[in-house]
């Protein structure tokens, strides 16, 4: 018997991708994305010098939504089953929400980056995480 598609689990992949295409949008459109994100002006000052970082970082993390988007979409039944499932969506469920919580702590190690970069993107954060989370405890038994 097929197990359903869970809703919640593809909503978290499809949350992956809109974070995923905003990182993406840094690498190609650059220092106006970085500064409409709210990463801070050094970051944006370091694309428009043309350093490979500010892009790298961008392009990375955004590469490593995609892979968590995956394993969501695995984990909810629209892909095959991938190694280690249950593992990697747990893993990432927790850093969504240590991310959404720990900003108090990581803000000033970033600190241009804007309150409002902080407050939407530990929303954001939160909000992913609750959904994995629940998406999540909802397949356990068949991850």
């Amino acid at each position: 018997m097929n197990t359903p598609v869970n809703a919640l689990l593809v909503t978290g992949a499809a949350l992956s991708i809109v974070a995923a295409l905003l990182h993406f949008a840094c690498v190609f459109i650059g220092a106006p994305a970085f500064r409409m994100l709210g990463a801070g002006e050094k970051l944006a000052r370091m694309a428009e010098r043309g350093s490979w970082y500010p892009g790298f970082v961008a392009f990375a993390i955004g590469m490593a939504l995609c892979v968590c988007a995956a394993y969501a979409l695995s984990g909810a039944g629209l892909l095959p089953r991938f190694p280690l499932l249950r593992t990697v969506l747990v893993l990432f469920t927790a850093a969504l929400l240590v991310r959404a919580f720990a900003f108090p702590l990581l803000r000033p190690v970033f600190p241009e980056n804007s309150t409002t970069f902080w407050l939407v993107s530990s929303a954001a954060c939160l909000g992913a995480g609750i959904v994995h989370a629940i998406g999540l405890s909802q397949v356990w038994s068949h991850t």
